[in-house]
């Protein structure tokens, strides 16, 4: 009756120590948010995954002393957007979670860095921010032909981004706007 006890005991002592662990087990992704506009203190910015985003699935934080952040173990391709009455003032960013640290600013023009797959990712924004100004001055001054030449280099280069990936979100992600 003793042994039986004594591994009863032990059992529970096990299933205690594997279950107070894995609360305690540090979230796949970390995003440190900076939001250096006043207009953004005290407000809720939410990250929503970029695909099958519901109610359910939507974090939200506030931001604090210009300053908020997000803990996550799923992996995925998400915004971080704002209430919409501040969408004028504050751009929407795509953001990859995924393991690691990932450091980002909400702002007129958003950036986010940290991981290998988000640092791919803002190249790509910038080089996607380019290409709408070119398309766009070009369109204005009717030269249709070199509109088409850009467009024609910004997708090839976006391909050879998602090829250099050879998988993972961002990859995917790229893929499915090709």
């Amino acid at each position: 009756m003793k042994q039986v006890f004594s591994l009863w005991a032990l059992a529970l002592i096990l299933w205690t120590a594997a279950a107070c662990g894995s609360r305690e087990q540090q979230p796949l992704c970390h995003i440190s948010g900076f939001a250096p506009d006043s207009v953004m203190e005290g407000q809720q910015v939410f990250l929503v995954p970029f695909y099958n985003g519901t109610k359910a699935n939507v974090d939200s934080t506030v931001v604090k002393d210009g300053k908020f952040e997000f803990y996550s173990d799923t992996l995925m391709m998400a915004k971080i957007l704002t209430a919409f009455r501040l969408q004028l003032d504050v751009q929407p960013l795509l953001v990859v979670v995924d393991p690691g640290e990932v450091e980002v600013t909400i702002a007129s023009v958003s950036s986010g860095r940290g991981t290998p797959q988000n640092d791919s990712l803002q190249s790509w924004k910038e080089l996607t921010e380019r290409y709408h100004a070119e398309d766009a001055a070009l369109r204005g001054a009717n030269d249709s032909a070199k509109a088409d030449s850009i467009r024609k280099d910004y997708l090839n280069t976006t391909r050879r981004m998602a090829d250099s990936l050879k998988e993972g979100v961002l990859h995917d992600f790229l893929m499915s706007i090709l």
